[in-house]
């Protein structure tokens, strides 16, 4: 294999990005520090990203079971409205729609709930990484 053919043969990506960039150098500047920022601020949003993805399955697979519940509910309430007499039906329709509409708001609560608290905890990495980038940045451009 020839040396064309070695290099043609590696993927183009495989190499550290933030290695290549440490070759420069400025008087007053860390670029190393600088570029350990960078490779921080990466992995905190990777982290950002991924809880604000827990969050989203977490917040389906809860509506999606409220949804089931629902269906169940109504399937009962069905059944049930047709074995009793017409009175009755009456009261157990008012008693269904005054329960239905009480568990659509508080699932639509609990849905807003979980969004916040998930918004919430994704943004604390954030903030909390461009808090320390400000500290490291003032750090990389002091002078040595």
């Amino acid at each position: 294999m020839t040396a064309k053919q070695t290099a043609a043969a590696k993927p183009a990506f495989d190499f550290d990005m933030f290695k290549s960039f440490g070759q420069f150098k400025a008087p007053g500047f860390d670029f190393e520090a600088m570029m350990a920022t960078q490779r921080k601020n990466m992995e905190a949003a990777t982290a950002a990203n991924q809880r604000a993805f827990e969050g989203m399955n977490a917040m389906m697979s809860r509506q999606a079971e409220v949804v089931r519940e629902s269906t169940e509910s109504a399937m009962k309430v069905a059944s049930d409205l047709a074995a009793v007499t017409p009175e009755e039906r009456a009261t157990k329709q008012a008693d269904f729609t005054k329960t239905a509409y009480e568990a659509f708001f508080a699932n639509g609560r609990e849905a807003y709930d979980m969004v916040a608290k998930t918004a919430d905890e994704a943004m604390a990495l954030i903030n909390g990484r461009v808090t320390a980038t400000i500290e490291e940045s003032q750090k990389a451009f002091a002078q040595k």
